[in-house]
């Protein structure tokens, strides 16, 4: 063999979240682990999640909180790796955290704390963690008994029986994202779904937009919804449209040029809280009964939007058909976006490697021996709020058990 080729065990590519786990599980079963990043540093969008917090898992985690073509292929690495199990290398790690909404956890001080306990479980003796390698090629050998893949890259030649893609996706370019690991898939024959921009806020180019400016900072507890999913959470009005927990949600169930809609009285009958005001206060202005429940700005631009004619009107007036139809513009606001922000500003890329064709038990390649793919190449994509990051954990896992 060449002197310049360095022989590991185990080489992974991307020192993210699943990388860093699943090198760390590796090297602790006396495996030779080489990850290359062709990052300055490892784990950046580990350092920037959850406000630098870290959102790290969920207490409730199910395999419907993901999205796959093949929805049966999660379970097997959830049930193996639970988030239980997580939390537990974070206590012993000592760790300070806490639960936000919705079983959300998050650290207490830092999401390095979170970085830094990933690279203190990789044995240093056995794990080789490199940055600013840029690989060139990736070549399986064929004359050879057993599998071989030769990694070329700027730091030379890697040879390994067990190569790992764990390079993540396309959000967030700036953090070193690449379609580096659907290039790999596809080189060794796997189809790859096609990909887009996940848990991102909406975008608009008409009305609407002038609408986002002028409330830009303003959230709403919503349901935002369309025929395919609905979530309450809140909304947030931006300078450059639709964002909020609901929106980055729904984005994950949006196709371009379908319409969503908004639900701004989620816990309450707001038609029946109309027609009670046509009887009981009918000097009322529609406005001043709806801005008990909804910021006086978001009223003001409903109402040049839905009742301009009827502002100055008191609701004793209103006929019925009138209250009815204002009550369905607030419980169903249809809007519909022009696009997202894209992956720059995305938490999530949808699509990825065909988990048709990956071992849900292993994470191996159905088609090439000593092939693996974890975390966000795969097509797997969770909802907001640590899901992500339980099937990085997960799915390293999953790996880790099978590579020997």
């Amino acid at each position: 063999m060449n002197p310049a080729t360095t022989e590991v065990d185990v080489l992974i590519i991307g020192g993210g979240a699943s990388g860093l786990m699943c090198a760390g599980l590796c090297g602790q079963k006396g495996l030779r682990t080489t990850v290359l990043d062709s990052a300055n540093k490892v784990g950046k969008k580990i350092l920037m999640s959850g406000g630098g917090r870290c959102n790290f898992t969920n207490y409730y985690v199910e395999p419907d909180n993901y999205i796959c073509e093949n929805p049966h292929f999660v379970k097997s690495a959830l049930s193996r790796y639970t988030q239980w199990d997580f939390i537990s290398l974070v206590e012993k790690h000592g760790i300070a955290y806490h639960e936000r909404k919705h079983g959300e956890l998050f650290c207490n001080d830092s999401a390095k704390d979170i970085l830094r306990m990933l690279i203190d479980e990789c044995p240093p003796q056995k794990v080789d963690i490199r940055t600013k390698c840029i690989i060139d090629t990736v070549e399986r050998a064929h004359n050879e008994s057993q599998t071989a893949y030769y990694v070329h890259t700027n730091q030379g030649k890697f040879k390994t029986r067990q190569l790992v893609i764990a390079s993540g996706g396309l959000s967030i370019p700036t953090m070193g994202a690449s379609s580096f690991g659907y290039k790999i898939a596809e080189q060794f024959d796997h189809h790859v779904h096609p990909t887009r921009a996940g848990l991102v806020p909406f975008t608009f180019s008409d009305k609407t937009k002038g609408i986002t400016e002028r409330l830009s900072g303003l959230a709403h507890e919503s349901i935002l919804f369309n025929e395919r999913r609905a979530f309450k959470e809140n909304i947030l009005f931006t300078h450059r449209g639709l964002s909020g927990p609901a929106a980055l949600q729904l984005s994950n169930y949006w196709l371009p040029s379908e319409p969503i809609k908004v639900d701004l009285f989620p816990d309450l009958d707001i038609e029946e809280q109309l027609f009670h005001a046509k009887a009981n206060t009918p000097k009322s202005l529609l406005r001043n009964i709806l801005s008990k429940h909804l910021a006086k700005g978001l009223v003001l631009e409903l109402e040049i939007l839905f009742w301009a004619e009827y502002s100055e009107k008191p609701i004793g007036e209103f006929t019925d058909k009138t209250i009815v139809n204002c009550a369905n513009h607030l419980k169903a606001w249809a809007l519909k976006p022009s696009g997202t922000e894209g992956y720059r500003t995305a938490e999530v890329t949808l699509g990825g490697v065909d988990t048709n064709e990956v071992s849900s038990k292993s994470m191996e390649s159905k088609k090439h021996a000593g092939l693996y793919f974890i975390g966000e190449v795969l097509d797997v994509t969770g909802h907001l709020g640590g899901f992500n990051f339980q099937w990085a954990w997960a799915s390293a896992f999953a790996a880790s058990e099978a590579i020997h």
